[in-house]
């Protein structure tokens, strides 16, 4: 039997945290943005939740940068670029692997695929810049 998550304020504040922002938030992030409106609130309460909610679907892992896991809010098709300088994740827009794509080489290679990401790696612009300097 599923367990039934049960509405509360710490755990919509937990999700808006995460919805309301493009940084790609860690646990410890969400946790500092709301301790000061929920003294009660536990690093653990965020943990359970963010987890609960990415089998939910409605968030995603982006995955784990400088040891630390990163969430996202926008659960809609797109990529994420990581730096490895700063570490900083960012959105990319742009499309680049099609469905139809991914759907013959599913065809091909007699795979089931229920969703695929790409991710890009190197080094932000922001980190370029201090390069040349």
């Amino acid at each position: 039997m599923e367990k039934k998550q049960n509405y509360s304020k710490k755990r919509e504040a937990i999700l808006e945290a995460v919805r309301s922002t493009d940084t790609h938030p860690t646990a410890e992030w969400v946790y500092q943005k709301l301790k000061a409106g929920y003294p009660d609130l536990s690093l653990g309460t965020v943990y359970r939740n963010l987890s609960a909610f990415k089998e939910q679907g409605v968030i995603m892992s982006v995955g784990v940068v400088g040891g630390r896991e990163h969430y996202d809010g926008n659960t809609s098709p797109h990529t994420h670029f990581i730096c490895s300088r700063c570490g900083a994740v960012l959105d990319v827009p742009g499309n680049f692997v099609s469905k139809t794509q991914v759907e013959k080489t599913a065809s091909d290679c007699g795979f089931k695929v229920t969703s695929s990401e790409v991710m890009l790696r190197g080094i932000c612009a922001e980190c370029l810049k201090k390069e040349k300097y």
